[in-house]
């Protein structure tokens, strides 16, 4: 039984949520009603997913996702909020979320996204990226995608599970032209306009990871996608 964390400040939407999700979607759900209360839970055992209100008491979403992905990259995050503006859904990614829901949503279409992204993260870019190599010498670094971290000069960055994956797909087309729409597909499965300015946020904190080594630079290829290049 997959475990989730629900961090929700309404009492009667938290209730709702926790009792449907364990009862239709079959998940042992753990209900906190604050960020503080929340950051506690979720240093005490281990989550399969994340559902962080945003608008909060003591600690809101957004600062409680920062906090939980300096201890753990990781594990998905669902950001649900009632704002509906470009620039806070940009700012969610930003912080490592993985999705993101505006209120009120329909609990079914939850739980749809929560499936979702727990069958991505457990087989996040299908078969052919499952069999390739998951260690690369980029340059002066080294990236695990295992671990989901890059090393230089012992200095470790850790990073998402959507930034490993982006990079590895990078990888793995050295030198190639990785179109958008492949790179879509394989870690978003929809090729829409809001997931590719998603990855647009994601290939930007990438580059600049890979800063310090001017051999190694990921390019825009006009009208088809990315060429990570290592000279």
């Amino acid at each position: 039984m997959k475990k989730i964390l629900l961090v929700e400040d309404d009492p009667n939407l938290g209730l709702l949520l926790q009792d449907y999700l364990q009862l239709k979607g079959k998940f042992d759900v753990v209900l906190c009603k604050d960020g503080e209360e929340g950051l506690r839970a979720f240093t005490k055992q281990t989550y399969d997913l994340l559902i962080l209100d945003v608008m909060m008491p003591k600690k809101d979403g957004f600062t409680l996702g920062k906090e939980i992905r300096k201890i753990n990259p990781r594990v998905p995050i669902i950001f649900a909020t009632a704002k509906a503006m470009i620039e806070d859904k940009t700012q969610a990614f930003n912080l490592g979320g993985d999705d993101y829901i505006t209120k009120p949503f329909r609990i079914e279409e939850l739980l749809l996204r929560i499936n979702a992204l727990l069958k991505r993260t457990e087989s996040p870019a299908g078969k052919q990226i499952d069999d390739s190599p998951s260690q690369f010498k980029l340059g002066k670094y080294n990236f695990d995608y295992t671990s989901q971290t890059i090393i230089h000069d012992g200095l470790i960055q850790k990073l998402s599970t959507k930034e490993a994956e982006l990079l590895r797909l990078l990888c793995l087309k050295k030198n190639e032209v990785l179109t958008r729409e492949e790179a879509l597909l394989n870690i978003w499965h929809d090729d829409n306009y809001f997931n590719g300015r998603s990855m647009d946020v994601f290939l930007s904190k990438i580059r600049k990871y890979l800063k310090d080594d001017p051999l190694v630079e990921i390019i825009n290829v006009h009208g088809r996608g990315y060429k990570l290049l290592i000279n």
